[in-house]
């Protein structure tokens, strides 16, 4: 269950005052009453050997010296040493109801002593359960799913199945968008950092301007759907009535099916409820319901990615595409739908669902019995411990601190989000919007992962902190992440402003 919340950031402790003093004091981790095995595995220096000579160069740890995980409880992590840890990024968004939550730990290992594995070529009734479990969470009538193993393949499959029920081609995402790495989803995925030089990559993919408030071409303070807005002017009625932003958007993404689509045709049009990897970006209020509208105009489907913002993360609803008052022709989603276990899912309608039966597809490890019991207990521990609503109250209050800490501190141009999907964009000059240089984004970053908060990073540039933890953090939580972030935004100022007087 959530908890009773503090209302008010200032009574955690003493802001500095307006002169940059800090407290002497370094933030308290709060309690956890779980005391994590000793470490019995290969020595540090092994793993690194391991690391550098046996593993594929792509694979990286985070931080200058990479963290040892061995064990995780809840919001907890904790590496070799026994050092404990705030998981405030959740995995990269996958942990959605605590590490080794006990609940899903037990119908995992109940399913490992009754079946592991037969494919669909034999009926097994935990799929069977859990597609109705999930369909059941879904509007309208999207009531068919195909089960997969991660994000990639999801969306990989989406493309496919619009192209195969439009009998159209090019397909519509958003520049900033990460729907994968996939051969085919690398295509719809409109991050250069993501992309390698390979031909045929973004055949039959169109990149629409991203609808970003913050950093795009318009945008202001009353066009998101959060407590946190942009600091930027804005045309828009106070009341939110309207959205100047959105009409400018859309009619960008207007100018695409009349002069780059075959007599405007389309597959489909993919869209993240609320940017992942691409830092936590929100769209213009209304933008995505009149995009749908225009896609299913011109012979397309639309798909949502809920693979970051589904399962009750934004808070006011369980998917995020809610949020924009549509109910999609296709949703995919994975990470948090198995808690960590590789699981990911396709929900449409009968009719799309329709277009697989033209040839044979087979998903060997999809919708297996180990990962549909997981799947039916994530379920299960989301309703019963009300971590949607734990989401919309600890986020709020989390986002509010954080634009607390946005009217002191210069290098903060933007707090954003929504429940606890939550992003910080770090800049040297808030009227230029500049990004903040990487190396000074990674001393913040590893600053705050010394005093025991582990967040995230995105964007193009890197400079967005990305705080998405399990859902089950509680208030205080929320502000020792606060408190840690006051004292490092602190220590960054106070040197700032040493070298200057230098």
């Amino acid at each position: 269950m959530y908890l009773t919340l503090r209302t008010n950031f200032h009574s955690l402790r003493g802001f500095a005052s307006s002169t940059g003093a800090a407290t002497s004091q370094l933030p308290s981790i709060p309690s956890c009453d779980f005391e994590a095995p000793p470490y019995r595995g290969p020595s540090y220096e092994r793993i690194v050997e391991i690391q550098k000579t046996r593993l594929t160069p792509n694979v990286t740890p985070y931080y200058r010296k990479p963290l040892l995980i061995h064990s995780g409880k809840m919001q907890w992590l904790f590496d070799h040493e026994g050092r404990k840890y705030l998981d405030m990024f959740g995995g990269i968004v996958t942990v959605s109801v605590g590490h080794c939550h006990p609940k899903v730990n037990a119908a995992l290992s109940a399913q490992m002593e009754t079946l592991w594995h037969t494919t669909n070529i034999y009926m097994h009734p935990k799929i069977h359960e859990y597609a109705e479990r999930i369909t059941q969470t879904m509007p309208g009538d999207l009531k068919r799913v195909y089960f997969v193993n991660s994000g990639s393949e999801a969306n990989d499959l989406a493309m496919l199945m619009a192209r195969l029920h439009t009998g159209n081609h090019e397909i519509v995402s958003f520049r900033n968008a990460y729907h994968g790495a996939s051969p085919l989803t690398m295509g719809i995925t409109a991050h250069s950092t993501w992309r390698f030089p390979l031909p045929g990559v973004s055949n039959g993919i169109i990149h629409a301007m991203n609808p970003d408030p913050y950093q795009g071409h318009w945008g202001g303070r009353y066009c998101r759907d959060s407590v946190a807005q942009t600091i930027r002017e804005c045309e828009c009625p106070a009341d939110g009535a309207t959205c100047a932003a959105t009409d400018k958007y859309y009619h960008e993404l207007e100018q695409i099916f009349r002069f780059s689509l075959p007599r405007g045709r389309v597959a489909g049009m993919f869209a993240e409820s609320i940017q992942g990897v691409g830092g936590t970006v929100q769209y213009p209020k209304g933008y995505i319901a009149k995009a749908a509208k225009l896609v299913r105009a011109n012979g397309g489907i639309f798909i949502a990615d809920e693979v970051q913002s589904g399962f009750g993360r934004t808070g006011d609803h369980f998917w995020g595409f809610e949020g924009h008052g549509i109910i999609p022709d296709i949703v995919t989603c994975a990470k948090g739908i198995g808690n960590g276990f590789p699981i990911g899912a396709v929900i449409t309608t009968p009719e799309i669902a329709q277009c697989l039966d033209r040839a044979l597809h087979f998903n060997t490890y999809g919708g297996n019995p180990l990962a549909s019991a997981v799947g039916i207990a994530v379920l299960d521990v989301i309703e019963e411990e009300e971590l949607q609503k734990n989401s919309k109250i600890v986020g709020t209050q989390l986002l509010k601190g954080l634009l607390e800490l946005q009217k002191k501190y210069e290098i903060i141009g933007d707090v954003r989000g929504k429940g606890l999907m939550i992003g910080v964009e770090l800049v040297e000059d808030r009227t230029t919007r500049k990004p903040l240089s990487t190396p000074h984004v990674i001393e913040i970053w590893e600053k705050c992962k010394d005093i025991g908060v582990l967040l995230g990073r995105g964007g193009l540039n890197g400079n967005a902190l990305r705080i998405k933890p399990p859902m089950c953090i509680t208030m205080d939580d929320a502000d020792f992440t606060l408190e840690v972030l006051e004292d490092v935004l602190l220590a960054h100022f106070k040197k700032k402003r040493r070298n200057v007087l230098r």
